[in-house]
């Protein structure tokens, strides 16, 4: 326990947000540059020349501009990528969220007290909620310790944003309400609620301003099994939420211009401390293959979840947990940072409450029920046949890798991130017989409100590793010290990226800057090789390490033909999750990770034969 409350009484969970320094601005020059690098491997001699040309012109000319307007601005924000970065990344973007933008993930807590088994799941779900509950508490009152890196402090905000929080579409921008409070900011609100066979219910988890406990979190969850199963179902109102989010947008006019007590309820979604579904699909998984649950967490029943809500937490009937949530308002490290806080607290009480089992007097859940008409049935029929469409698109496998893991890579001295990306890199290279442009997620959080920034692991040192690989004339020594200049390079721009010295957000505040001001969308972005290198959210392989916990998610690919690829590394083994588009033939994901798996091997071999 002690690792996730403060040190001592003084360091609270916010307390470094006023001196934590401003997203800093890199220079244009070393911006231009690291963007020409990260080009190479995608163009012939004639294509680079000309587009070291355009770069040329742009930083002499528009860019030079640009680049002034943009430290202005930087002069008067903290942190001047967030309101942009919220909007082009999540606010703006008309796609379904559910699908393309939400992230999801299986609980591992399979792996020691709660395998799958029937019969158990409101008991084990009322202890998760408990759990879930204690945590919302520790950032209520300020004891979560600040998370840092070495010594460093880093952001803590996006914690704000894990409860009480919900997107809201517009017809031409969506919007996020946010409902948290600190205890020293005031009252916060205290309900849940509940959905299950398209019916939605709330109740308040406070009971005298105490955390309801498991027997009683169990009874008001029972209460609502017990409806479900024994009426029909209902209209599923929440299927709305996975549709376009313009169309969603009017639907939801129409849902309130019906009856203000539409809004009621809309309301109490939107500020409830989270959605806990009860599905009852038994996604069967184990420790070694997750990929049922990572299915059902990413592309499950869109009537029992709220796809713009900032957390879903989904209980299966079969004892197993998932999660699926917005992306907008927070990156996947906080929900990975409760789910890690849950499952350590799942074994240190080996799955079970040792407390009271005695329950106050409480009232029963409430049931909300929209006021519905054709249109809104109509609504909901669409939304649900769109979202199955492109559900049954969507290919995602996630297994373990067991053969080795964090300890038998750090003999090596290298760098267990570094290795996983550079297996990604001759994985797809083997099956595609080409480079593919890579995003893997940096975090920024060193820097006031600061998310994330793009790593590229597809430099050329890598891509001239990965021709090595598959040129029988060379040596194990050559083959390994062209790995070796691979991992240094993605090390060194790891490094600068996480110091905010990055250069794809610069670009994209230099776009969204020409935009704002009415003038021409400079030729460097309408560069072909701007795409290709994966600008403007073409990379083809979308990839992050989820970290070095129990925790793992999923994300759908970037683009048709692209793959999503997340990550998780632990002491003995990697574990992985990989998501394709069926409706695209050139990709696979099943393959990818058979060839990712072969790679990791040949890596650990290279690494270890030629050290003789």
């Amino acid at each position: 326990m002690a690792n996730y409350l403060s040190e001592s009484v003084q360091e609270r969970t916010f307390q470094y947000q006023k001196s934590l320094p401003p997203l800093p601005v890199p220079t244009l020059e070393s911006s231009l540059s690291k963007y020409l690098d990260s080009v190479h491997p995608f163009a012939s001699e004639k294509e680079f020349k000309a587009t070291a040309d355009i770069v040329r012109k742009f930083q002499d000319g528009a860019g030079k501009e640009l680049h002034q307007k943009l430290l202005q601005r930087a002069k008067t924000k903290r942190n001047w990528l967030e309101e942009w970065w919220f909007d082009t990344a999540y606010l703006e973007p008309r796609i379904p969220s559910q699908l393309n933008v939400n992230f999801g993930g299986p609980a591992p807590y399979l792996e020691h007290y709660w395998p799958p088994t029937e019969g158990d799941y409101l008991r084990r779900a009322s202890v998760n909620t408990w759990h879930t509950l204690q945590y919302w508490n520790l950032i209520r009152t300020e004891r979560l310790a600040p998370q840092k890196a070495d010594k460093t402090p880093l952001d803590m905000d996006q914690f704000r944003m894990l409860f009480c929080t919900c997107k809201v579409p517009g017809v031409k921008k969506d919007s996020i309400c946010n409902y948290f409070k600190t205890e020293c900011e005031g009252p916060c609100p205290s309900h849940l609620v509940v959905m299950c066979r398209g019916r939605i219910f709330t109740f308040d988890a406070l009971c005298d301003g105490q955390i309801l406990s498991p027997p009683e979190l169990l009874r008001q969850l029972s209460y609502v099994r017990d409806c479900c199963e024994r009426e029909p179902e209902g209209e599923g109102v929440a299927a709305l939420t996975s549709d376009e989010r313009s169309r969603w947008a009017k639907a939801r006019e129409h849902l309130i211009s019906i009856d203000p007590h539409n809004k009621t309820i809309l309301e109490t979604i939107q500020s409830s401390l989270f959605v806990i579904s009860l599905d009852e699909t038994k996604p069967y998984s184990t420790p070694e293959n997750y990929t049922n649950m990572t299915q059902e967490a990413l592309a499950g029943n869109p009537t029992i979840r709220w796809g713009d809500k900032s957390y879903n937490s989904i209980a299966f009937s079969d004892g197993t947990f998932a999660s699926n949530c917005d992306h907008a308002p927070y990156d996947a490290m906080v929900l990975v940072s409760l789910c890690w806080y849950i499952d350590q607290q799942i074994k240190a009480t080996e799955g079970k409450w040792k407390g009271s089992d005695a329950v106050r007097a409480m009232p029963l859940p409430e049931e909300m029920v929209f006021t519905v008409d054709e249109k809104v049935r109509r609504d909901i029929s669409h939304a649900k046949q769109q979202y199955l469409e492109s559900t049954q698109k969507l290919g995602v496998v996630c297994y373990a890798f067991t053969a080795f893991g964090k300890t038998a890579i750090k003999q090596k001295k290298l760098h267990p991130d570094t290795f996983v990306q550079l297996a990604i890199q001759l994985a797809y290279y083997r099956m595609h017989k080409k480079p593919g442009s890579c995003y893997e997620t940096a975090t920024t959080r060193k820097f006031y409100h600061g998310r994330t920034e793009t790593m590229r692991p597809c430099t050329q040192e890598a891509v001239n590793w990965c021709k090595a690989m598959m040129d029988p004339t060379l040596d194990v020594n050559a083959k390994r010290k062209a790995m070796l200049l691979a991992f240094k390079k993605h090390n060194k721009l790891m490094a600068e990226a996480q110091e905010g010295k990055g250069f794809d957000r610069h670009l994209l505040g230099l776009y969204l800057i020409a935009k704002e001001e009415g003038h021409p969308t400079p030729e460097l972005f309408m560069d072909p090789l701007y795409a290709k290198s994966g600008g403007g959210g073409n990379f083809v392989l979308s990839s992050s390490l989820v970290g070095y916990t129990t925790i793992l998610g999923a994300v759908a690919p970037m683009v048709h033909h692209g793959y999503g690829f997340f990550y998780r590394i632990r002491d003995d083994r990697i574990v992985i999750s990989i998501s394709a588009w069926k409706s695209c033939h050139q990709t696979d994901a099943a393959s990818l990770f058979n060839k990712f798996s072969s790679s990791l091997h040949e890596m650990l071999h290279l690494a270890t034969t030629s050290q003789l």
